[in-house]
């Protein structure tokens, strides 16, 4: 009776020796959008397949992969060329990819990147912004699910680490349509009771539809506006979220966001330790130090002998008194000697002095002025009475008075030739006494030499 029933492998086995000769599974083209993808180690890529209604897992091993010229993220619309078969192991039939290409950007992607952009425009990712998360807090809110296994681990953590801290979980939705305003009410809800030094906000892995409340603009908006240093903790470490851009600090997971957010107590007992080490030390030495410095001062010249060091320091102080005021007098000597000097010097140069100086010299100027212009007007006086004496003489009137006479033709030109007048022609002649007319009745012409 019993050999009717198959076990689970034989049955796997036989779904997929039929998935595996069906040729139309053989070369599957296929399009869609990436999710949840994964790059191993090893260099195989994990991802999952889907469209708007359905999604199938699909697995592009290494020597595929590394011929591949893009590098696949999520929300990223691909085409490909592969074949389907069934992993034994958990009986679920997957899409095994030998090709693809990359074939626009997945809404989800694009959202996201669009509000990436709007938020780094608007400030929200500069690190002016960032708070310092404290480092030994005393109250932490925890912002996430209170039934899923992120609590539990980022409890346990802080547990581990920091006992003495008071943990608090703020419960909200994480997943689905009323998430987004949950986190954002629970943030609002933190900053108004005003007795937490940090947050933890954040949730286990997932998809990116699942890990999508943590992308929406109200979230970001809540944990930029928020008093309280904040720290993301969403999905594995290659899940990011708009949400670890806007926060103080993003941790790769909600353990490791428990791991940033207190410090460790066996790390600060060791810290501890290591200090008490070095300060014992360095007190050792320098209670060495001073024990060295007593003995030496002890055993020293002064200590022994203090009396006859205050006589030699008394006789010190004499002597240093006597040069004291030696170089007193001395001093005042000098500056008494170049006192009565400078004073020689200003009554020599005195103002008075020098106007005095400048006074004869001027006076002295002045007559030798007065001088020289007497000297030369009697010159010029002279010169003026020679010259005088030749104009007298070169005077027409001065020669008409010795008996010349000067002849002018009627239209008072001087004539100086028979050729100027013609019988019968008016002519008048000046003598030194007057002017006598005359009409020209005979013309003789005459040899002058």
């Amino acid at each position: 009776m019993s050999e009717k029933y198959l076990t689970v492998t034989a049955l796997t086995r036989y779904i997929k020796r039929k998935i595996d000769t069906d040729p139309h599974l053989r070369d599957v083209w296929l399009k869609g959008e990436i999710s949840n993808f994964k790059h191993h180690s090893r260099g195989h890529m994990y991802l999952t397949i889907k469209d708007d209604n359905t999604r199938i897992q699909a697995v592009m091993f290494a020597g595929n992969n590394r011929y591949l010229k893009f590098t696949p993220e999520n929300g990223m619309k691909v085409l490909i060329r592969g074949e389907i078969s069934v992993f034994e192991m958990n009986g679920q039939y997957q899409l095994y990819i030998q090709q693809m290409e990359p074939d626009g950007i997945g809404s989800l992607y694009l959202a996201f990147e669009q509000l990436k952009e709007k938020l780094r425009k608007l400030g929200y990712f500069e690190d002016i912004h960032k708070k310092t998360i404290p480092v030994h807090p005393t109250s932490i809110g925890i912002i996430t699910s209170p039934t899923g296994a992120a609590v539990r681990d980022i409890l346990t953590t802080i547990k581990r680490r920091y006992p003495i801290v008071q943990a608090t979980v703020i419960p909200v939705l994480v997943q689905g349509p009323h998430a987004a305003a949950s986190i954002k009410k629970g943030i609002e809800t933190a900053n108004n009771k005003g007795s937490f030094d940090v947050l933890i906000v954040g949730r286990g892995g997932g998809s990116i539809e699942e890990l999508w409340s943590f992308n929406e603009e109200i979230v970001a908006q809540a944990i930029f506006n928020s008093d309280i240093p904040i720290i993301s903790a969403v999905g594995h470490e290659t899940d990011i979220t708009i949400s670890d851009y806007v926060a103080d600090l993003r941790a790769p997971t909600p353990t490791g966001a428990a791991e940033l957010a207190v410090p460790s107590v066996s790390d600060l007992m060791e810290r501890i330790r290591t200090r008490k080490h070095s300060l014992t030390r360095a007190m050792k030495v320098v209670i060495e130090r001073n024990q060295s410095i007593h003995r030496r001062m002890t055993q020293s010249y002064a200590f022994k002998y203090p009396k006859q060091i205050m006589q030699q320091r008394e006789q010190e102080l004499d002597k240093l008194d006597e040069h004291l005021h030696k170089y007193t007098r001395n001093h005042l000597s000098q500056n008494n000697e170049a006192f009565r000097h400078l004073v020689m010097r200003l009554n020599y140069q005195h103002p008075k002095r020098q106007i005095d100086l400048y006074q004869k010299e001027l006076d002295q100027l002045n007559r030798q002025r007065l001088k020289s212009m007497k000297l030369i007007v009697e010159k010029n006086t002279t010169q003026l009475k020679k010259s005088m004496e030749k104009l007298t003489l070169l005077n027409p009137l001065e020669i008409m008075k010795r008996g010349f006479a000067i002849p002018f033709t009627s239209s008072g030109d001087i004539i100086k030739s028979t050729n100027q007048v013609t019988k019968h022609d008016n002519v008048s002649i000046q003598v030194n006494d007057g002017k006598i007319n005359c009409q020209v009745l005979h013309i003789e012409e005459g040899n002058n030499e």
